[in-house]
């Protein structure tokens, strides 16, 4: 594995109470809900087995069920029964039993949906009107709710989302993972949801495109000026669409003072005179690609720290000065950066980086430590949930705190885990694929004065025979692994290696509950045995009015 060296410069880059009201209601999901979608999910990896197929019907079903097979265009009229994986709704055709997805519908609510997409087992609709609102319906706030990828649950009680939340990881562990409820072993592993107590303006990263035609939603074109749907864009992307943007002025999930500044680069850089023009992704013509916010915070006066970066397809300073002039009269824009990507491809994360405001970084701190946060590095995106989820790692770890033991932190990016252990640890071995995460890790721990954590960059889905060579036997492993969840091989590496303790921070329950099945329960076709215990599970809500989830999962070494 290749060590990774910052550069200098211009840089190369490559429970509550009504919480335990509502669980007491909460009605079961469809085995299917948590099953079927996650078999068919582009985010399992090409080497993972898919899950079993266990059946969802009742005996009552087996008597009344018959035959459906839809066509696609067919119209259907269907109540949504629950949420499953992605937040979509799960139906199912009256008198059949078969199941049918839909986005944007939610538990309770009575609709008419076009199939759109149909498999072996199920199918996927459009929904095209709503006859009765789903249960748990609130007003929601943002005026793209209905439109924009973002927040998809926007318009849900938020505790009615924290509680399907909870039952979504509850089923996929049960019905993916293998781990019965009926077992005392595993009886009290599943903790309570932790709810997030800011539901909006959480996030401390935006990232924004351009584009040269506003898109506007088709039951929205009445309303609308054929003209103002020629206009250039600046928001998000369309749902399912790399090519259409829907034009956003203000995203309640950033800072008010992210708001501020998207604001007057909206009504400023149309303006003919500038000369600025978004990038066509089809005749790849234009110059500008995206806008990234990100938010900090001062470490020493405590005020707020903005970082505004434009990424464009080459390097013209003097094309983006009139915005820069403009937006570094903002007290909170601490930093205004350029990155330049000359590729056709959608990336934000440029080749080259130039600094043309204020410093190449801004600041935040987390669980006592301080970190410089550059343009493309990673970083808990929101910051005050970030601190409860570092938090329960920390809890989880059960490090002695003497300094004598050997922690592996897999997936690290910025090193952020593995240096709050570091305190508690003898030393801290990170690995990462990202070379500007490897960089940032080391400088966070020099910033911090922590001079027992390694950090090293290489592909962990590659990982040789040779790999435990790079450090002493852990006693505790971290894995944060991306949403595809962990490579067979590095499984395989875990289960020789055989540390004490595991823990396995999840951005994705589905992939989550299938390698912890592999490491429990090892995978019979390849005749491999599993060492570990499932002690704990602790679902954690870090993006309200969304469907994801995190999840903290403790494994501990079977004596037998």
């Amino acid at each position: 594995m290749a060590a990774a060296f910052p550069a200098s410069g211009v840089r190369l880059l490559h429970p509550r109470p009504w919480l335990r009201n509502l669980r007491r209601a909460a009605r079961p999901l469809s085995v299917l809900a948590a099953a079927l979608p996650i078999q068919n999910a582009e985010e399992l990896t090409a080497t993972a087995a898919p899950p079993p197929q266990p059946s969802t019907s009742t005996n009552t079903d087996k008597k009344t069920a018959t035959p459906f097979y839809p066509k696609r265009g067919q119209t259907l009229e269907l109540v949504c029964e629950s949420l499953a994986y992605k937040g979509k709704g799960l139906c199912k055709v009256a008198g059949t039993g078969f199941i049918v997805m839909c986005d944007r519908a939610l538990p309770g609510e009575k609709f008419v949906g076009r199939v759109t997409r149909k498999k072996n087992d199920y199918a996927e609709v459009k929904k095209l009107k709503t006859i009765t609102p789903h249960r748990d319906i609130v007003e929601a706030p943002c005026e793209f709710a209905s439109h924009c990828g973002g927040c998809k649950m926007q318009d849900l009680l938020y505790e009615a989302q924290v509680r399907a939340k909870e039952h979504q990881v509850r089923e996929l562990i049960v019905h993916v993972g293998k781990f019965s409820v009926r077992d005392s072993e595993y009886d009290g592993i599943m903790k309570p949801i932790v709810p997030c107590d800011i539901q909006f303006h959480y996030r401390n990263k935006m990232e924004f495109s351009f584009g040269t035609k506003e898109w506007v939603p088709a039951e929205l074109m009445q309303q609308e000026c054929d003209e103002e749907t020629k206009t250039y864009a600046l928001g998000l992307h369309a749902p399912g669409f790399f090519d259409k943007v829907l034009n956003i002025n203000k995203c309640l999930l950033q800072s008010d003072s992210a708001n501020k500044v998207l604001a007057v680069i909206q009504d400023f850089w149309r303006d003919p005179e500038l000369g600025l023009s978004p990038y066509d992704v089809h005749s790849h013509h234009g110059f500008l690609k995206h806008l990234m916010l990100r938010s900090g915070r001062n470490v020493e006066t405590g005020q707020p720290e903005l970082m505004v970066n434009f990424v464009t397809s080459s390097y013209k300073p003097e094309l983006l000065k009139p915005l820069v002039e403009k937006i570094e009269a903002f007290p909170d824009v601490v930093s205004i950066m350029n990155n330049v990507n000359t590729s056709v491809g959608n990336t934000s994360v440029g080749e080259v980086e130039y600094t043309l405001f204020g410093k190449p970084t801004i600041t935040e701190s987390l669980r006592g430590l301080n970190f410089q946060i550059s343009a493309n590095s990673f970083f808990q995106t929101n910051t005050h949930q970030a601190e409860i989820l570092y938090k329960l790692i920390e809890e989880s770890s059960f490090l002695k705190g003497d300094g004598s033991e050997i922690v592996l932190d897999l997936f690290c990016g910025t090193g952020t885990i593995g240096l709050t252990l570091a305190k508690r640890a003898k030393h801290v071995y990170g690995f990462e694929i990202v070379d500007q995460a490897i960089s940032d890790a080391r400088r966070n721990a020099d910033i911090n004065g922590i001079s027992n954590a390694t950090f090293v960059q290489g592909d962990l889905n590659k990982i040789g025979e040779n790999f435990g060579e790079y450090f002493p036997k852990p006693d505790l492993v971290i894995t944060d692994p991306n949403r595809p969840g962990m490579h067979m091989k590095l499984i395989k590496f875990l289960l020789k290696l055989k540390a004490e303790r595991i823990i396995y921070v999840s951005c994705n329950p589905a992939t989550c509950a299938r390698d912890l099945d592999y490491l429990c329960h090892g995978v019979a076709e390849q005749k491999i045995e599993g060492c570990y215990k499932l002690k704990s599970i602790q679902p954690v809500d870090m993006f309200p009015h969304t469907p994801h989830i995190e999840c903290v999962c403790l494994l501990e070494l079977s004596i037998s």
